[in-house]
This record gives structure tokens, C-alpha cells and sequence, in this order.
């Protein structure tokens, strides 16, 4: 996992898999923006490279989503693959979480509301 600083948000960049053994990089990643930042700026996961996640993964995501609402900031998702789109779905988690297509987008999506990308949004650009 890598964690970049960008002017509209903070990247965390995910790699391989989030399960069981991985996710204490994502706490630890999201427990020092946490801890380390007194500002408002949104968190975008870029799952570009994600391989794997299962239910242990899920959980971080959704601690991670707890804790940046809780502090008045958005989590958004970015290029989220077809498999865990797929679980975000039969979870109900894709009407909370904010998916984007690319972290491009995701930190351009601005700070009105949870710029959420709806599920036929998503299938669309997919699609396209």
C-alpha cells in the first residue's frame, strides 16, 4: 500500500490483496491520516491494482468509512474491480460507498455531497 498527498485529497493506492494479512497496512495507513491531519480533504482508495479482497478487507473499508464520516470526510472508492464491485453489491455496500471510475475522477468529484457514482452509473461506464 502507498499513500499519497495530492492538493484535493489523500490517495491511498491499494496492491494485490486486502484480506486477513494485509489490512492492518490499510489501519495503519488510515489511523496516521487520522491521527496527523486536523483537515477536511477526502480519502480516495484506488483499487486499480487490487487483486483479492474478502470479508477482513471489506471490514477496513467500512472502519475506514466510519472513521472519516465521524470526522466530517468522504471516503471514495476508485476503479473498484468487477469481483469486489460484484460483493459491494450483494452487501448493499454499493449504495454507501462512493465508487468512481479512476482516482482521477474520484478526487476531482468535489466536496458538495458524497459524489456518488450510481450502481447503473457504474455498469454504463464500464461498458463504455
Amino acid at each position: 500500500m502507498d499513500v499519497r498527498q495530492h492538493a484535493l485529497g489523500v490517495l491511498f493506492v491499494l496492491c494485490g490483496e486486502l484480506d486477513f494479512d494485509s489490512v492492518v497496512q490499510l489501519h495503519e495507513a488510515a489511523d496516521a491520516e487520522l491521527n496527523g491531519s486536523t483537515g477536511t480533504l477526502p480519502v480516495v482508495v484506488d483499487c486499480t491494482a487490487l487483486t483479492f479482497c474478502d470479508s477482513s478487507g471489506i471490514s477496513a473499508l467500512l472502519r475506514l468509512y466510519q472513521q472519516l464520516t465521524a470526522g466530517q470526510r468522504s471516503l471514495r472508492l476508485a476503479a473498484v474491480p468487477a469481483s469486489v464491485s460484484r460483493l459491494f453489491s450483494l452487501t448493499g455496500l454499493d449504495q454507501l460507498f462512493s465508487v468512481h471510475k479512476d482516482a482521477a475522477e474520484a478526487l476531482a468529484a468535489g466536496s458538495g455531497g458524497r459524489g456518488v457514482v450510481s450502481p447503473v452509473q457504474q455498469n454504463e461506464e464500464r461498458s463504455a
